[in-house]
């Protein structure tokens, strides 16, 4: 740290009293003294603790002349305390107290000293001062760009979301103008080529007739296919599950709903027919007043739960044939899925099926 570095330096420089004076016992106690007050700073974060310890180092300078050479030391530590004032009074006052004793160079050697540990501590503060700022400069740069990519994730989600609802849409609306226009027109085709069989007694126009009826039946079942898959691809399975929330007004339905990939048609049904049915035998068998649906998506697996938080269950165990949970679980094993229930403390389903189920 650059508080201790600059303390070190200075205390080998003000060391050169040894050059001086003598090595004697005040002399030991003047560095002891020294090390304990810088030590003492810096672990002291109370105001009034750092400045009882100046005060007390800056007085034993009067016991002890030989504390005038670790003057730069005190200033620099009073200084970093914001003692300022205390540190330079009490520096003059020792000074001039021992202005008998002591060289004129001595004391040049002193004044320089201080100055030179005045604009160390400076340099420390201020480079503190801007390292601060930069870590907290960094900090909050780096926040927003977490914030800006959580805000960008959310558009493009939401991006995502607005373009499937349109393919949804647009879907629906082509399965419509099939079933509509085109599935129309053939019906009535096929009306008037039975028409024309009955009443046609011609021979050569029997075979006619058969291969145009098998024709327009064989267009009419193409169309239908298409159009159920058109329609089973345009499900959006939050939308239901959120209609069928909405419209349970037994008690209070929650949905949890955490996907972003494609769900297979096969699993929309089985999750939606199960949803249904759970929530019918919230209503006929338990007293709850609230039921949480929740939809999520693991690398590997779709995943539905259902629990109601409610405690008089009006069913036990030899009635789960009588309550479709029978049902349910063909739907999940026809998907090598995985089904579990639980009726302590509430009703709970959990259901589990892998992304690969064909």
């Amino acid at each position: 740290m650059r508080y201790f570095r600059d303390l070190s330096l200075l205390g080998l420089y003000c060391l050169v009293a040894l050059f001086y004076g003598k090595s004697d016992i005040k002399m030991v106690a003047a560095v002891l003294c020294t090390v304990i007050m810088v030590c003492g700073c810096y672990s002291c974060t109370q105001k009034y603790r750092q400045a009882g310890i100046l005060l007390a180092y800056g007085l034993s300078g009067f016991w002890n002349q030989d504390f005038i050479w670790f003057y730069p030391v005190f200033i620099y530590c009073s200084m970093s305390c914001g003692r300022r004032i205390l540190g330079i009074l009490l520096t003059i006052a020792g000074v001039l107290f021992y202005s008998e004793k002591i060289s004129a160079k001595i004391l040049i050697y002193l004044l320089l000293d201080c100055i030179i540990a005045a604009f160390m501590e400076y340099n420390t503060r201020k480079y503190t001062t801007l390292k601060e700022e930069f870590r907290r400069t960094k900090d909050d740069s780096e926040e927003r760009n977490l914030l800006l990519a959580e805000k960008n994730k959310m558009i493009l989600e939401k991006q995502d979301y607005e373009i499937e609802t349109a393919i949804l849409k647009e879907r629906n609306r082509i399965a419509r103008e099939i079933h509509d226009n085109v599935g129309h027109v053939l019906s009535r085709s096929i009306l008037l080529v039975g028409a024309a069989k009955t009443v046609n007694k011609d021979e050569n126009m029997r075979f006619v007739l058969n291969g145009l009826d098998e024709s327009l039946n064989s267009a009419m079942n193409s169309i239908r296919t298409s159009v159920h898959d058109l329609h089973d691809d345009s499900v959006n399975l939050k939308e239901v599950l959120m209609q069928l929330a909405g419209e349970f007004t037994f008690c209070q339905a929650i949905l949890v709903y955490d996907v972003t990939d494609q769900i297979p048609k096969e699993v929309k049904y089985c999750f939606i027919s199960i949803v249904k049915e759970a929530l019918a035998n919230v209503s006929r068998h338990s007293n709850a007043t609230e039921v949480k649906i929740t939809v999520r998506e693991h690398p590997a697996l779709f995943q539905l739960s259902m629990e109601d938080n409610g405690k008089e269950i009006k069913y036990n165990k030899q009635d789960i044939e009588g309550i479709g949970l029978t049902n349910m679980q063909e739907r999940v094993n026809g998907l090598k899925g995985n089904f579990r229930i639980a009726i302590e403390d509430g009703f709970r389903i959990f259901i589990t099926v892998p992304k690969d189920c064909e």
